[in-house]
């Protein structure tokens, strides 16, 4: 990986109209204090179909759950679908911003958590936004229909299937090209591309463990489901340690571990959220069946008065690009931003649910957008790229905090140059 640290500088370099990006730069800090979970987007909704309105755009909303398409006509010509994300995280911001958040939300499960947009959904949004008003700006120089939506619950990789349920193409009709971007931890001001799977699949799982219920003084008339839950975290680790390959990687994560309301008391049930990443299809499958069989020998072994119960709650393919796709925008970045402010992205074990709307094979092109100010580039440890990489706050961590002077416009540019490779008058 060869990275350059930009310059605040440099943006001005960037072909998008000051006002255009200053106007998107304060939607963002606007999203970015008043974040909401998944599937309770509505307040970001009203605010991101606001921002389109006012750039002339057609919008609907409701859609997918609180999903918002604003449609932007330009005569005939091809339809490119620029796709940004409207949920937030359940994290307590520790950026120490001005404009951080303090907001809490509710989960499905009726806990009040705090919420924090920790992986740059804000500044996925300005910036599509920031896109839509320079074409909506531009319009003698393209030619199409732009249709730029707000995707619901993708940290749950629910939003896209919920969009295309409600009749998304059917709706709005079919892209000839989707785009997306990604807030990443490389300097601001750059893009990277990647070849193979981007991102990685994923099964979502939720997991209740069944036990019997009683007194903590006499746990030999109870199945502790909290001891059998633990028992169940450490198999699967094992598990992954003896199936995956160094050619074929595997993460399996247990996020959440949740069992009773007193210490006192031994509960009747434990639930588990997990997840199982990899780039094949086939090993997800494979090690998908090795965690249920695992999960219900557990069970079978302590004597469970039930079966357990696993049910998968969300499921993403990995995401490949298409390669002449990929190719044709990466020229178009160089184009614009020089061969310094445009690298390669290895491949990662994060999941994404944007490879769902590239339904019947639709051409699509995702890249990462660097978010790493100079100063912080400079002096966070580390002799290499890799090493500094390693050192940063990354997405879903309370300290993650893009440096919107320059990723800002740079996202907003990198939009734009990549839907006008479609939209261009020839």
């Amino acid at each position: 990986m060869a990275f350059v640290v930009a310059d605040a500088a440099d943006s001005a370099g960037t072909p998008v109209d000051r006002e255009i990006v200053a106007a998107a730069a304060q939607l963002y800090r606007d999203l970015h204090a008043h974040p909401e979970l998944s599937g309770a987007e509505e307040h970001t909704a009203v605010r991101f179909a606001a921002a389109l309105r006012g750039l002339g755009c057609q919008v609907t909303t409701g859609v997918g759950g609180h999903g918002v398409v604003g449609v932007l006509c330009n005569g005939a010509g091809p339809t490119v679908l620029i796709r940004a994300e409207l949920d937030a995280l359940p994290v307590a911001e520790e950026t120490g911003l001005p404009y951080a958040s303090t907001a809490t939300g509710v989960t499905a499960d009726g806990r009040t958590v705090p919420v924090m947009h920790a992986c740059g959904h804000d500044l996925h949004l300005a910036a599509a936004v920031g896109a839509a008003a320079h074409l909506a700006q531009e319009r003698d120089s393209w030619r199409g229909t732009l249709l730029t939506v707000g995707q619901p619950a993708e940290e749950t990789l629910q939003g896209a299937a919920a969009l295309l349920d409600d009749g998304l193409y059917d709706r709005f009709g079919r892209p000839d090209l989707l785009l997306a971007q990604h807030a990443a931890p490389l300097p601001a001001g750059m893009v990277a591309h990647g070849v193979g799977a981007m991102t990685a699949g994923c099964v979502t799982l939720d997991v209740t463990v069944p036990g019997r219920g009683g007194h903590a003084a006499t746990p030999h008339l109870c199945v502790d489901p909290v001891l059998l839950a633990a028992t169940i975290v450490l198999r699967l680790q094992a598990l992954v340690a003896r199936q995956a390959s160094q050619d074929d990687p595997v993460a399996l994560t247990v996020g959440t571990l949740r069992a009773g309301h007193h210490a006192a008391v031994i509960a009747d049930e434990a639930t588990l959220g997990v997840t199982i990443r990899s780039r094949h299809e086939r090993t997800l499958d494979q090690v998908l069946d090795s965690v249920i069989r695992t999960i219900r020998a557990a069970c079978a072994a302590a004597n469970s008065p039930r079966e357990p119960t696993v049910r998968v709650v969300s499921r993403t393919p990995a995401y490949v690009g298409d390669p002449a796709m990929t190719s044709r925008v990466r020229a178009a970045h160089l184009g614009v931003f020089g061969t310094e402010r445009v690298s390669w992205w290895p491949p990662s074990l994060a999941a994404e649910d944007f490879p769902l709307l590239a339904v019947g094979g639709i051409p699509s092109s995702y890249w990462m957008l660097g978010t790493v100010g100079p100063r912080q580039w400079r002096t966070v440890p580390g002799a290499t790229a890799a090493e500094k990489l390693g050192n940063l706050p990354t997405n879903h961590s309370p300290a993650f905090a893009p440096h919107v002077e320059l990723a800002l416009p740079t996202g907003v540019a990198a939009l734009v140059a990549a839907a006008r490779t479609l939209l261009a008058l020839d």
